[in-house]
């Protein structure tokens, strides 16, 4: 390390002198400015004559030698002042240079009078002097916060340290370097030499295999400048490492230098950290606060921006992480260091470089989590586990550290059990665990110790402050250790004590718990107690504090969570923890820099343990959580078998290995106890046998001695290079061990001929085995030789991979040979690379491989064969055996040899694929049939072959002499001839052989350089050949051709012509469309992505009445301008059989196309949308429209017509033949604009609607009827309407029927005179107002003004926001309804005046407000005012109201409507009611509340309600007087008077079979009824049958409710029968019922029948099978929403909705919540919008599309609703 040296006159010149070189280094690269001004320093001639311009690099350098020599040997002073000089004028300088320089340098302004004269006169007010006053200053805070940090780490060092028992030395543990996975090109931030010191830096990347070692202070080295990664299991001591390290480096050793700031930081305490920081606020709040100001910290942080290479960060415990990091892409873009950023973002700046580049980072975790940080390590390296020696030599330290009075017996007798116990032994490899180990082993020897020597030591170990696990417990036991020269004799076996990790950790538990205090010493134990059977005792002593700490444990776990603050333990468990050492103390750091006591468990895997032990044992937890908190133990196979074996299951060992027929391990490090493990699994699995292979593992040879456990094993494969001869010799050891070995794998290794030998030797000797791969190896001839010897030893050998092996055509030879005498191989996979053959060695190989008996794959790569040995080889090949393919890359080089292959096709039946590429790099295979294949009869073989000669330089004349190789072959399925250069004379040779493709299905040829010649070629064979079904072309056939085929030669199937992206000149198109005019079969013409002008269009109307056959026309993104819109759009004059035209711009994604039918069509639709109109572009459009046929619809949205295009289209519209709607949103409107649309329902007949929002969904709409005199309506919304606009709204009322207007923002006063305005007809009109104003008193006082202004007012009503008025000439108020709109009751009084005025009022309606005793008196006045009320609704949940009006009603004799739903009804009141309900026609008591008695009298007055039509009494069945069945039955005998019954609600009566049985009985006498509600019933599927057959009586039934039953496919199937003979229903809920796919399909038929239905609904059903349903909805032309919630329905359903759409135009609103709709079904549902304008919400929550896709299809449509609401 660099010493500090003081500036003394002695240092400073040897300074100089030692870092001379660095320092001329330096100099170089200064300007020359600022080495003149250094020159300067120098008194007299010796500097003047070195200050002019050096001519040359050579010369500059030799006048800083001269400056740099004089001042070595000038005085002190003048030799330090040139030092500050130069730090402070040279850029560049390494900061632990430029701190040692400064340091020897001193201030010189304490020498500033003996300072040269010249620099006194020449510098006074230089840049050095200022610079000298911010720069030495940065660099003494910086060196002061240094100083600050070396108590901070010495101090954590002290705290961690304190209890260990021996050394902690970096260069005593050992590392295995890994190979760098980069991922991305990095700039090295690897400091220059002079920032390392002496130090050499090591080589970055691949440190070699996992089994190279090197000591974790060597694998530091030179981790300047980089991210160091650093893995280790848990307990492998990286947190205690990384406190070495830093505490090394506080006392100024170690591989970090000193001069380095060292920030050590916990990931455990980041994640106490929310909100954003800083650079300054990770350093001074988080990690050491520094009292100084802000300026102070603010120049320590401007030194580190401009040194980050004098920091390290040492970032411990990343698996512990909450914000994982996410691997990214290289940004370029530097973070800002002073900007506040999450603490996520502010570790992967580090990371990535974007902050602090050049800063030296070290970072610990798990193996396990280091793929987060592959891509920006520069080293890798993982913590090595101690071997025996180092476990043994840890254990005596252990126990000479407790000062036991026999402590090196103690010792060696927990050495020997250790050691000999396989959990133990396998947990002691790491040095936490090793720990634990040695308390969980005192524990026990010192229980079996008398209680007097017991207590003794351990109070000896207390005064030594050692905190010592175990003893402590009175009472002997049955077992003593006896103790005979030192030695302890054990009367117990490891076996006995230890059979699980389970075992060990309460044993650990135990050793704990008996060091509390508060319980040491005494004498409670049971006698005659086992070791174990104590320490089940001890646990049990201590219940609810174990219960607490695993719940505590457990929920840390859950949340990641392992560092507890004080406030998340009880007080008493906290103490408890403490004192038994289960709990150490951590020192948390606040956001705010405070200090706070924290705590964790002394080991995670303590905390892992009570975790587990918590999820096992209690009661609270739900399978779900259980199979959640699996995640304990992560989700690899190795650790899921040390779980199994744990449990010492062996049928829980029989299902993890169930449906596993190979146990996989890849990429980690494999112990002796993880084979162990599998061991105990894989032999769960008896004779069926099970395999394992092992994928670049690290694994010891100890490993190979245990691998013989693993019984039944049938697979074994080893693949990687770090498996050698080594290996291979010690594996052969063990291999005949398994004697149901059938197959056997040692691939991509490092094997030679030495291990083959080894391999062979052992293999011989297992003679099941079927298959050998010995592939990607180095076994070279010799090796080969060796495994082909014991061929004959294996009789069962089926099977031999020996390919990529390094071998010659000897070797290839001599395996042939061996292979000719046993019959029982089929296969072998070898190969011949880059022989150099002639034609006799290629006859001799061939005569050879002819004789084998079956071979997989024949390699010949890179034969460099001439044209004779090829066919040497073709001749021969019709007699190979080959399964799967021969391989003859870089083996074939011309046209000649590939006619010659080409000729293998018809030549050897075996042959079905042959690929040639002669295009480098050259690949050639000939792929053979299945041998099943082969077998069949020639005749009955279905024939397929292919042929793919692409990237060949094929010319138009070589396709001759192709067609001469293959003949007459009819059995080409597939021919690829794509990126040659065949032109359209190639492509006419092509199409002239079609004839003789009697089987092919798909041609390719693509990337030809084929013309628009070729194209009408095309088109011209399209016409022609009746199997071609398919053309698909782009970039005018220079790029895309191909060809598909069909073996259907009718012409009632659909051909497609595809050109895209193509420039369609019009003689092109002129010829194009004439060829394919010919076309016999229905046409598909697609002329996507192309340019078509308004020239070529004009030319494609002209031939469209020709082309017959044509049924649909694609031209989307190929309309380039609106003039040329126009021009297609002309399509409808020219055509009769158009049936819609939907055109969009070449920029919009949507489809643009025109589609045909047959014959003449009845009516046509046109959409125009996107485009750019100006005023000659729409008067065309205008004047085509009118020419053209009826159209149903017309959709010119998202034009920006504005106002005065689309007042244009207005004027035109009574000339136009519209029969459905317009489509005029999205045109930028004003208010001005929508009196326009408002005033066709006066100027057209026809228009029977108009729908306008100028919202922030723009729509404006006109409707359409048949006929003139209809019903007309306007709504109006979100339009922000001026008290002028009203005005102008009245003027068009006269013609209206009803108008709506919706949020507009109307001013009551507005209100009030537009009301005022209006007038009506004969045939009344009705307004509503919605605005979030008209609610409680507003409501009331709007109400009295609007009557007091206007006498024509019929009805009034405010229903929660909304004022509905109806007018009608000449009549009074007879209606009066104010309805949840949060009205009180006293605030009805201004009511009353107009009440007195209006004798006529027949219906007064008050429901769901609160009317309270005010509103009761209210009522009790106005009553008697009111002769002709027949109806009063107050339907609210209240409890005195009734009570209170109940005399009053009876006075009311004309009431004959009466709804009292939800008040509570005493039995005075009833008793007053009951005398009035034999002259109700309507009466509800839903939800009403009364005593039994009421309840008896309720049913005997209902039995007189003979007038009754509607009755309502949901929820109302469990108050009416007797419990059960019989109370229902009762009510439901009290019916059956009640023969005029039109609506009765009876939901929530929870009648079941025995109700519905005697609900049946009735329906027949019901005929006028036209509502029924029996949701909530618990109607069986029996039931539901007969209920719908007895509806048949009902033939007027209007709605239908049986929601929340139990229906079922009976009920369903009934409905099918019943429901197409109630021709008026309209309404049908079958929601939440169990219909199932059977039921769905029913339900279908019944719908399709049903053409009055408005309204569905089918939430939660129990099938997501409603395809059907959403099918027959297309019968219903008047349905206006459906409901399919809640089903599991996937895109299937949507895409069907999306198809039935257009035909609903009433349709507006769909409901597909919490379903299986992925985005494919969404943008189906987005495409059938555009033709749906009525639609106004399609629901979507809770379905399988994405965050980022909703956002992209709202902006398509918004009116998909994706949120809850």
């Amino acid at each position: 390390m660099d010493e500090e040296l003081d500036p003394d006159d002695k240092n400073v010149n040897s300074v100089l002198a030692q870092e001379f070189t660095e320092l001329l280094a330096i100099l170089s690269r200064q300007s020359t400015e600022v080495i003149m001004k250094l020159c300067q320093m120098m008194p007299g001639d010796a500097g003047w004559n070195i200050i002019q311009p050096a001519s040359s690099s050579a010369e500059l350098t030799k006048h800083i030698k001269t400056m740099l020599d004089y001042f070595m040997l000038a005085n002190a002073a003048d030799c330090r002042k040139f030092l500050e000089a130069m730090c402070m004028l040279c850029e560049d300088i390494p900061m632990h240079l430029e701190s040692r320089l400064m340091s020897v340098a001193g201030y010189a302004n304490d020498d500033c009078e003996s300072s040269s004269p010249t620099l006194k006169e020449e510098m006074p007010t230089s840049p050095l002097s200022e610079r000298q006053l911010v720069k030495r200053p940065r660099i003494d805070h910086w060196e002061q916060y240094i100083a600050a940090v070396v108590p901070l780490l010495l101090k954590r060092w002290e705290r961690l340290s304190e209890h260990l028992v021996g050394k902690v030395l970096l260069e005593n543990v050992w590392v295995s370097p890994r190979t760098v996975n980069r991922g991305r090109d990095r700039p090295d931030q690897t400091p220059g030499p002079g920032d390392r010191g002496s130090r050499t830096p090591e080589p970055d990347g691949d440190y070699g295999s996992l089994e190279t070692r090197v000591t974790l202070e060597t694998f530091l080295q030179g981790c300047a400048g980089k991210v160091t990664v650093l893995l280790g299991q848990s307990g492998s001591g990286k947190t205690l490492l990384m406190s070495s390290l830093g505490q090394q480096w506080a006392r100024r050793l170690g591989p970090i230098p000193s001069s380095f700031l060292f920030v050590l930081l916990e990931f455990r305490q980041l994640n106490f950290v929310s909100r954003p920081l800083s650079l300054s606020d990770l350093l001074f709040r988080h990690y050491l606060p520094l009292k100084g100001d802000d300026d102070e910290k603010r120049t320590i942080v401007d030194y580190l921006i401009s040194n980050p290479e004098q920091i390290c960060w040492v970032l411990d415990g990343y698996d512990e992480f909450h914000s994982k990091l996410t691997r990214q892409q290289v940004q370029e873009k530097v973070l800002d260091p002073k900007k506040p950023l999450p603490v996520a973002d502010l570790i992967s700046g580090l990371l990535n470089r974007q902050l602090l580049p050049g800063c030296t980072v070290v970072v610990t975790c798990r193996a396990r989590d280091v793929t987060d940080l592959e891509g920006v390590s520069d080293k890798v390296g993982q913590l090595l586990g101690w071997d025996c020696n180092e476990i043994k030599e840890y254990v005596h330290n252990f126990f000479a550290a407790k000062g036991h009075g026999t402590g090196r017996a103690l010792g060696r007798q927990a050495a020997d059990l250790l050691l000999s116990t396989q959990h133990l032994l396998a947990m002691s490899s790491l040095p936490g665990l090793c720990n634990i180990c040695c308390i969980c082993l005192e524990y026990l020897l010192l229980e079996e110790r008398d209680d007097e020597r017991g207590s003794m030591t351990r109070e000896k170990a207390r005064e030594k402050g050692v905190q010592m696990p175990g003893g402590g417990r009175g009472g002997g036991g049955d077992k003593v250790m006896d103790v005979t020269n030192g030695e302890a004799q054990l009367p117990f076996t490891p076996a006995q004590i230890f059979s699980t990790h389970t075992q060990v950790y309460l044993t650990v538990l135990g050793a704990f718990l008996s060091c509390d205090p508060e319980k040491r010493g005494r004498n409670d134990t049971p006698k005659n107690m086992t070791t174990q059977q104590s320490i089940v005792y001890t646990l049990s002593q201590y219940q609810p504090e174990l219960c607490e700490l695993s719940q505590l444990a457990w929920k840390g776990l859950e949340g990641g969570k392992i560092v507890f603050l004080e406030e998340d333990i009880s007080q008493d468990v906290l103490k408890f923890s403490i004192r038994t050492g289960l709990f150490s103390q951590v020192e948390l750091r606040r956001e705010d820099g405070t200090l706070v006591n924290s705590y964790s468990f002394i080991h995670l895997t303590i905390q892992e343990f009570l975790a587990a032990l918590r999820v096992m044992t209690s009661q609270e937890v739900s399978d779900t959580q259980l199979k959640k908190s699996n995640t304990l133990t992560g989700p690899k196979v190795l650790e899921l078998c040390h779980c199994v074996q744990e449990s010492q299951n062996q049928q829980l060992a029989q299902q993890v290995v169930g449906t596993r027929r190979t146990l996989e391990l890849r990429n980690i490090r494999v112990l002796p106890s993880d084979i162990d493990a599998l061991a105990f699994v894989v032999n769960s699995v008896g004779d069926n046998g099970i395999g394992l292979d092992f994928g670049a593992c690290s694994m010891e040879l100890e490993c190979l001695d245990v691998l013989p456990r693993c019984q039944y094993i049938h697979y074994l494969c080893f693949r990687s290079r770090k498996y050698g001869d080594k290996f291979a010799e010690k594996l052969s050891s063990i291999l005949p061990n398994f004697t149901t070995l059938r197959k056997f794998g040692f691939c991509g290794a490092s094997l030679t001929t030495t291990g083959a030998a080894c391999l062979a030797s052992a293999l011989q000797k297992c003679p099941d085995i079927t298959e050998i791969n010995l592939s990607d190896n180095n076994l070279k001839d010799a090796g080969i030789e060796h495994v082909a010897d014991v061929f004959t030893k294996l009789p069962r050998l089926e099977s031999l991979m020996l390919g990529r092996n390094n071998s010659s055509l000897k070797a290839v030879d001599y395996l042939i040979g061996k292979m000719s005498s046993c019959s029982n191989i089929q296969r072998i996979f070898a190969d011949l690379l880059n022989q150099k053959w002639s034609k006799p060695e290629m006859q001799t190989i061939a005569e050879a491989l002819a004789c084998c008996p079956t071979l997989s794959v024949l390699d010949l790569t890179g034969g460099q064969w001439d044209v004779e040995t090829l066919k040497t080889l073709t001749q021969f090949l019709p007699k190979f055996k080959v399964t799967q393919k021969i391989i003859l890359d870089d083996s074939c080089s011309s046209v000649k040899d590939l006619v010659i292959l080409t000729a293998l096709l018809p030549g050897c039946p075996a042959v079905r694929e042959l690929h040639i590429r002669l295009q480098s790099p050259v690949q050639v295979s000939i792929v053979f049939s299945e041998r099943k294949e082969r077998e069949k009869p020639a005749e009955s073989a279905e024939r397929s072959k292919m042929l793919c000669l692409s990237r060949c330089g094929l010319l138009p004349l070589d396709m001759q002499r192709v067609w001469r190789s293959l003949g007459t072959s009819s059995d080409l399925t597939l021919l690829d001839l794509s990126n040659n250069s065949l032109g359209n004379k190639g492509l006419k040779k092509l199409l002239d052989i079609l004839p003789h493709l009697s089987n092919i299905q798909e041609i390719d040829a693509s990337n030809n350089g084929i013309g628009m010649e070729g194209v009408v070629m095309l088109a011209g064979a399209l016409c022609s050949h009746n199997k071609l079904t398919q053309i698909h072309i782009s970039h005018g056939g220079s790029e895309q051709v191909t060809l598909k085929f069909s073996p259907d030669e009718s012409h009632d199937k659909i051909q497609m012509f595809r050109t895209n992206y193509s420039n369609l000149e019009p003689s092109h198109v002129t010829t194009l469309c004439k060829r394919l005019a010919q076309c016999r079969s229905h046409l598909e013409l697609d002329l996507s992505h192309s340019s078509l002008t308004a020239e070529a269009i004009g030319n494609l109307l002209k031939i469209l009445p020709k082309m017959k056959s044509l049924q649909r026309l694609d031209v989307s993104h190929s309309i380039t301008s609106t003039a040329a819109a126009v021009i297609l759009v002309s399509c409808l004059t020219v055509s009769e059989r158009v049936t819609s035209v939907v055109l969009r711009p070449q920029t919009e994604e949507t489809e643009s196309f025109i589609h045909f039918d047959s014959v003449k069509a009845e009516h046509a639709s046109c959409s125009l949308t996107h485009f750019s109109w100006n005023d000659v572009n729409l008067e065309r459009l205008l004047k085509i429209l009118q020419q053209g046929p009826r159209l149903s619809h017309l959709d010119l949205s998202s034009n920006q017509l504005e106002d005065k295009g689309v007042k244009r289209f207005l004027d035109s519209l009574p000339k136009l033949k519209i029969t459905s709607w317009v489509n005029l949103s999205n045109n930028s409107l004003t208010q001005q604009g929508l009196l326009n649309a408002a005033s066709t329902l006066r100027a057209c007949g026809n228009v029977s609607g108009v729908e306008v929002c100028m919202g922030a969904e723009e729509r404006c709409l006109i409707w359409f009827t048949q006929y003139e005199d209809c019903d007309k309506t306007l709504s109006i919304s979100e339009s922000s309407l001026e008290r002028d606009h009203l005005v102008r709204l009245a003027e068009i009322c006269p013609s209206l029927t009803k108008l709506e207007l919706k949020n507009n923002s109307l001013d009551s006063d507005w209100i009030e005179d537009f009301v005022r305005l209006l007038n009506s007809n004969e045939r009344g009109f009705s307004v509503n107002f919605e605005e979030r104003s008209i609610r409680s008193e507003e409501a009331i006082d709007l109400v009295c003004r609007c009557l007091d202004h206007n006498h024509n007012i019929h009805s009034i009503k405010v229903r929660y926001n909304t004022l509905h008025l109806s007018l009608l000439k000449s009549t009074g108020l007879t209606s009066l309804s104010l309805v949840n709109c949060a009205v009180k009751g006293y605030q009805l009084e201004p009511l009353m005046s107009i009440i007195q005025k209006c004798p006529l009022l027949t219906e007064l309606d008050f429901s769901h407000n609160t009317l309270g005793l005010d509103g009761a008196m209210f009522l009790c006045t106005i009553l008697p005012l009111l002769p002709n009320l027949t109806s009063l609704s107050i339907g609210s949940k209240e409890t005195c109201v009734v009570e209170e009006i109940s005399e009053a009603l009876l006075q009311a004799t004309a009431i004959q409507c009466l709804n009292l739903a939800g008040h509570v009804i005493g039995e005075p009141a009833v008793q007053t009611m009951t005398r009035m309900f034999p002259r109700l026609r309507s009466l509800n008591l839903s939800h009403c509340a009364r005593s039994p008695a009421g309840g008896l009298q309720l049913i005997k007055a209902l039995g007189e309600c003979v007038s009754l039509e509607g009755l309502w009494l949901n929820k109302v069945a469990a108050a009416v007087g007797q419990s059960g069945a019989n109370g229902l039955l009762d009510l439901l005998s009290a019916m059956e008077g009640l023969t005029r019954i039109e609506e009765i609600g009876l939901e929530g009566w929870r009648m079941a079979d025995r109700g519905i049985e005697q609900l049946i009985r009735l329906l027949p006498f019901w005929t006028e009824l036209r509502k029924i509600s029996l949701s909530e019933n618990l109607i069986s599927d029996q039931s539901g049958d007969k209920l719908l057959q007895a509806m048949i009586s009902c033939s007027h039934l209007e709605e239908l409710h049986v929601w929340s039953n139990r229906l079922g496919n009976l009920t369903a199937a009934r409905m099918a029968l019943v429901l197409p003979l109630l021709t008026h229903i309209t309404v049908l809920n079958i929601s939440e019922n169990c219909l199932g796919p059977e039921g769905s399909a029913s339900l279908s038929k019944a719908i399709m029948c049903m053409k009055n239905l408005t309204k569905i609904l089918l939430t939660s059903v129990g099938t997501p099978e409603l395809c059907a349903v959403a099918a027959s909805l297309a019968h219903c032309p008047l349905i206006q929403d459906v409901g399919l919630g809640w089903n599991n329905c996937g895109d299937d359903v949507a895409v069907e909705l999306s198809r039935v759409m257009p035909l609903c135009q009433k349709l507006n609103r769909i409901d597909l919540e919490s379903n299986s709709v992925s985005v494919i079904g969404a943008e189906a549902l987005v495409r059938a919008l555009q033709s749906c304008p009525a639609l106004q919400l399609i629901r979507l929550w809770r379905n399988k599309v994405s965050s980022s896709e909703v956002q992209r299809l709202l902006l398509q449509d918004r009116r998909l609703n994706f949120s809850s609401t």
